[in-house]
C-alpha cells in the first residue's frame, strides 16, 4: 500500500514538471517578437460606391394627375317654346356649326310673320299719306294758304307715320327670327350626345334641361391640380436666375398605362388658388384628331416647367439628413478618407436631387456602402455595381 502512493506521488511530480518545461519554453520562445505586432498590419479600405459629380442640363419635369375637358360644350336649349316636332341627327355623331338638330311646330310663329309684314304695309301708306299732307301744307303756309300750326301738325304727323314703319319692321324683324328659331341649329362642330327629349314634347325657351349636348373633343384640354406651393418654388427659383422657363411641353399617360403620342402645350394657369385643396389649374392643350382622348377621362400628366442650363444631380441614395434636420453627403476626398458635406436641396427630379450648394464638379459622393463607414474612415471608392458586387 505504501509503494503504491510513492509510485503515484512521483509521476505527479513528473508531469508537473513536464508542464513547467513546456511554459519556459513558450515564454522563452516569445522574448524575440516584438510588443504590437497584430497592430502593425494596415486598416483595411472599406469599399464604397461612388457617382462623381458634374454638371447637366436639367430639366424641370412635374407628374401630376389630370382631367381631360373639352375645348368647347354647347347645351341646346330652345329658343322658342313649341312642340317637338322633328329630330335630325344621330345620337353620338358628328354635327356641323349651322346643322339643323330640331324642329319645333312653327306655324304660330309664320303667322306672326305675316301679321308683322301687314302692320308694316299698313305703316308704309300710312307714312306715304302724312308725308304728302306735309309737303303741301308747306307750300300753301307760303301764301297763307294754311295757318303755321296745321302746317306743323302735318310734320309731326310725317314723323310719327316714319317711326312707325320703323316699328312695324323691327317687328317683322323679330317675327322672322322667331320663325328662325323654330329650326334648332348647331352653334358649334362637335360630337353630340344622346337625345334628351323626344319628338313631341314641348319645350321652353331658356328651359333647364338642354334637348343636348355637344363637345368639340378636337383639340382637348386638360386641367391639371398644381400644388400652389410648389408653383410659388418655381417661380422663385425663376426669379432667382437659377430655373429658366422653357416651352412647357406636356406628356400624358393613360389610365391604362400607355403613353399618349401626341405632345401638348401648357397654356392657362388659373388666377387664384382653390381654398379647398391648396392648389392651382394648369390647362394644357392636346391634338385629338382621332378622338382617343374623351371628356372626363383621368390621366397622369409630365409638365416640363423649366430647366437648369448647369445642374448637379445626385442619387436619392446618397442625401442623408443631420440630427438637427441639415441635408449633408459623404464625400471621398484626396486621401480617400469620408468627408461631410453640407448641401443645399432645390428639388427632387425622377430619382435624383437636383443640388444647390455644397458639391463642385469631380466631387465622389458616395452612393452605396453608406451604412458601412463613418466621417475619416478610409475606403475604397468603386462604381456603384462593383460596389455591390464587393460585398
Amino acid at each position: 500500500m505504501q509503494l503504491y502512493n510513492i509510485s503515484k506521488v512521483v509521476s505527479h511530480a513528473r508531469l508537473v514538471g513536464g508542464i513547467g518545461l513546456a511554459i519556459s519554453a513558450l515564454a522563452c520562445g516569445n522574448k524575440g517578437a516584438p510588443a504590437g505586432a497584430a497592430d502593425a498590419s494596415p486598416p483595411k479600405a472599406t469599399d464604397v460606391g461612388v457617382v462623381v459629380v458634374e454638371r447637366e442640363q436639367v430639366r424641370i419635369v412635374s407628374e401630376l394627375p389630370g382631367r381631360t375637358v373639352p375645348y368647347e360644350v354647347s347645351e341646346i336649349r330652345p329658343q322658342v317654346s313649341g312642340i317637338l316636332q322633328r329630330k335630325l341627327f344621330t345620337e353620338g355623331s358628328v354635327v356641323s356649326a349651322g346643322q339643323v338638330l330640331y324642329e319645333i311646330d312653327p306655324q304660330i310663329y309664320a303667322v306672326a310673320v305675316e301679321q308683322a309684314r301687314a302692320n308694316l304695309s299698313s305703316a308704309e301708306a300710312s307714312l306715304l299719306a302724312s308725308k304728302a299732307k306735309s309737303d303741301r301744307y308747306k307750300s300753301l303756309v307760303e301764301i297763307d294758304a294754311v295757318s303755321k300750326q296745321d302746317q306743323m301738325d302735318a310734320q309731326a304727323a310725317a314723323l310719327q307715320a316714319e317711326g312707325a314703319v320703323k316699328q312695324a319692321r323691327a317687328s317683322l324683324a323679330t317675327a322672322e327670327i322667331n320663325l328662325g328659331f323654330s329650326k334648332v341649329k348647331a352653334p358649334i362642330s362637335g360630337r353630340i350626345g344622346r337625345s334628351l327629349v323626344t319628338t313631341g314634347a314641348l319645350v321652353t325657351t331658356a328651359q333647364a334641361q338642354p334637348l343636348a349636348v355637344i363637345q368639340r373633343t378636337d383639340p382637348m384640354y386638360v386641367d391639371i391640380p398644381q400644388s400652389a406651393v410648389n408653383l410659388l418654388e418655381m417661380r422663385r427659383a425663376m426669379k432667382e436666375g437659377g430655373l429658366k422657363r422653357s416651352v412647357a411641353q406636356v406628356r400624358l399617360r393613360l389610365e391604362d398605362g400607355t403613353e399618349y403620342p401626341q405632345l401638348g402645350e401648357l397654356g392657362v394657369t388659373e388666377a387664384s388658388v382653390d381654398q379647398s385643396t391648396g392648389s392651382v389649374i394648369l390647362r394644357a392643350k392636346f391634338p385629338n384628331k382621332q378622338g382617343e382622348l374623351l371628356p372626363g377621362m383621368y390621366v397622369q400628366a409630365s409638365v416640363v416647367q423649366g430647366e437648369v442650363s448647369a445642374g448637379i444631380l445626385i442619387p436619392q441614395a446618397g442625401v442623408l439628413r443631420s440630427p438637427t434636420g441639415e441635408a449633408t453627403a459623404y464625400v471621398v476626398d484626396a486621401e480617400n478618407k469620408i468627408t461631410v458635406r453640407k448641401i443645399t436641396l432645390i428639388r427632387t427630379v425622377g430619382n435624383k436631387w437636383l443640388i444647390g450648394d455644397g458639391l463642385e464638379v469631380g466631387d465622389k459622393v458616395v452612393i452605396e456602402g453608406i451604412s458601412k463607414v463613418r466621417p475619416g474612415q478610409l475606403v475604397n471608392p468603386l462604381p456603384p455595381m462593383s460596389a455591390a458586387e464587393a460585398k
